[in-house]
């Protein structure tokens, strides 16, 4: 699933899956007083964050940061593999970190120290009109396509991610057209696969990282796209829960972001929506240990 299925909802969701998950970090020292809400933040990564504050994650620091009366500040650097050492953990002799939160993290990620989740999304297909895909509304009506028209699709992936996966599960793996999510080019963003391959008949269909896909199929608006959220099967996980994430021994940072993902969850709703966020319920809580 941009990570991550790039943001960190996307770019580190696609690390975790493809790089496996990292130890903690030592503990950090308490920080002083806050006198600016700082994002360590991806500067060009719609849905979720630009330098125009235009994303998901930006609009949800807005809120945070104006219910604690600070101004926001944002520590951009592109999400690459060393996003975490280069924003939430870098410090220099004699300096201050240059930023305290990232917005949005998967749930399971043990790079830094995660919030409760504050939401769950999947995986999605998109496809453009014609190609034979036309009044498909769920995968099962995809998979009942006639088995010729499937194997003349082009399917946009990104690699190592569940949509290989996927299609190599269901004998698709000759339609992948594959994709790097980790491209060190500074424009390269996740979304170009909708809004500039499919939207332009490149390839026929994505498989791709639910607020990437619903994000940019509202944005293009010729030729009108389709978005099918889909659902996890046996060996292939497409949904994951997002939280945020602080750096590890700061407790009572970490508490106060739990208290305001609480307090502001129906407006953090609400902006998801908005952005075309296929939206999942919540994972059961696990049974308390007896």
């Amino acid at each position: 699933m941009t990570v991550t299925v790039a943001g960190l909802a996307a770019g580190t969701l696609a690390m975790a899956l493809s790089v496996g998950l990292v130890a903690p970090a030592a503990a950090q020292d308490v920080p002083p007083a806050r006198k600016a809400f700082r994002v360590c933040q991806d500067p060009n990564n719609l849905p979720f964050s630009n330098t125009e504050a235009q994303g998901i994650e930006n609009k949800i620091a807005e809120l945070f940061a104006k219910d604690l009366g600070l101004p926001v500040e944002y520590y951009s650097f592109p999400q690459r593999l060393a996003f975490v050492r280069n924003t939430l953990r870098f410090k220099l002799p004699g300096n201050d970190y240059p930023c305290d939160i990232i917005m949005g993290v998967p749930a399971a990620f043990d790079m830094v120290s995660v919030t409760k989740p504050y939401y769950r999304s999947t995986y999605a297909l998109v496809y453009a009109p014609g190609n034979g895909l036309d009044g498909v509304k769920t995968v099962e009506d995809f998979l009942k396509v006639d088995r010729a028209t499937l194997e003349k699709l082009r399917i946009g992936i990104y690699t190592r991610s569940p949509g290989s996966a996927w299609l190599s599960k269901h004998k698709l793996e000759d339609q992948g057209v594959p994709y790097q999510i980790m491209n060190a080019h500074p424009d390269q963003y996740p979304g170009e696969i909708i809004e500039k391959d499919l939207a332009n008949g490149k390839i026929d269909a994505a498989i791709i990282w639910g607020p990437i896909g619903g994000y940019f199929a509202q944005k293009v608006k010729e030729p009108a796209l389709t978005v099918i959220p889909m659902s996890s099967e046996p060996g292939v996980k497409f949904d994951y829960s997002m939280a945020m994430g602080v750096r590890y021994g700061e407790r009572e940072w970490k508490q106060q972001i739990e208290t305001l993902i609480d307090k502001h969850q129906p407006a953090i709703t609400d902006i998801l929506r908005e952005y075309g966020v296929p939206l999942l319920a919540p994972e059961p809580a696990a049974p308390a240990a007896r």
